[in-house]
């Protein structure tokens, strides 16, 4: 099985086939990340530019991490170095770099829809890596992988994700990755953090976070997105916490196999409290850790290494 697809910009573009062939080959990649030497020559030959222009901690390194054990030559761009600043365009800036005949193009931008406008504009395949508050899809995969491997499926579970939604990219892509998966998906938080009409999704919408989480398997939790304005939609963080963080009283009384997520970065004790975050039923560690293997999945799967051995 192939890919159909020559760029990964959204989710809506995979059927469940394809993201079960994706998090198959994520299973077969997080085999090298244990090995004693991680690194498999792959995709050597091949030019990976990480084109970031937002900040970044975990998507941008896993993804030069994931390059790098596939052997691929690695560029990181960083717009406040280049000629950006001078007044340069982002497509003169992609063109020109597209030039130098790089394999593979990442990209994450503050502005929804940018990927897309430059995979119009360029023949180099693009990966997503996060654009605005419209999508995330390579970490809703890492999250789907994370959810599979812990509690073996996808299908019929019952996935509650709290907080910030309406500016959240990564609540986006998760919504639909686990739709398609056939899970169950509840979405809670203030009615002023919840979209307009969501529930046309096929999600559940609640109010009141003891009650989403009652009957929940999979618990993901979203930090409040102040870089855009979310922070005036509510009274206070204070309050916030106290209606829609999950501490530890709030977990015990949810099912004993539950699992806790969250995308990162955390608010300690806003969203989430220091014992859930660090504690047994958290798997956010896990997802870092995955992130790797499903990303270098992509870059083996989008770059044409096809026709290498995984050895």
């Amino acid at each position: 099985m192939a890919l159909k697809i020559k760029n990964l910009l959204d989710l809506t573009e995979l059927g469940r086939d394809d993201i079960g062939f994706i998090l198959d080959t994520a299973g077969s990649m997080k085999q090298i990340n244990q090995r004693a030497i991680k690194k498999v020559p792959t995709l050597k030959g091949k030019t990976q530019i990480n084109l970031f222009f937002e900040p970044s901690t975990r998507t941008r390194t896993s993804f030069e991490i994931a390059g790098k054990r596939l052997s691929a030559d690695v560029i990181n761009f960083t717009a406040s170095a280049s000629s950006l600043t001078k007044g340069e365009t982002v497509i003169d800036t992609v063109k020109n770099l597209e030039a130098m005949a790089p394999d593979i193009f990442v990209i994450r931008h503050q502005a929804a829809g940018v990927p897309e406008m430059i995979a119009r504009r360029t023949p180099v395949p693009i990966v997503n890596a996060g654009d605005g508050a419209h999508a995330h899809p390579t970490q809703a995969l890492l999250d789907l992988f994370s959810v599979r491997e812990k509690l073996g499926r996808l299908e019929g579970l019952k996935v509650t994700i709290v907080g910030d939604v309406a500016n959240s990219r990564v609540a986006r892509s998760d919504l639909q990755g686990f739709i398609t998966m056939g899970a169950e998906v509840t979405v809670c938080g203030p009615p002023s953090l919840i979209p307009v009409g969501i529930e046309k999704m096929g999600v559940r919408v609640v109010y009141d976070l003891d009650r989403a989480l009652a009957d929940a398997d999979v618990i993901m939790m979203l930090r409040i997105q102040l870089e855009r304005g979310a922070g005036g939609r509510f009274p206070s963080l204070r309050e916030y916490s106290i209606r829609y963080g999950l501490n530890l009283r709030r977990l015990e009384r949810t099912r004993p196999e539950a699992i806790v997520m969250h995308p990162g970065p955390i608010n300690r004790g806003v969203e989430l409290s220091p014992e859930v975050a660090d504690g047994p039923r958290s798997i956010i560690l896990d997802q870092v850790e995955n992130g790797v293997a499903v990303r270098m999945a992509l870059l083996y799967l989008l770059c044409g290494g096809g026709d290498e051995a995984l050895s």
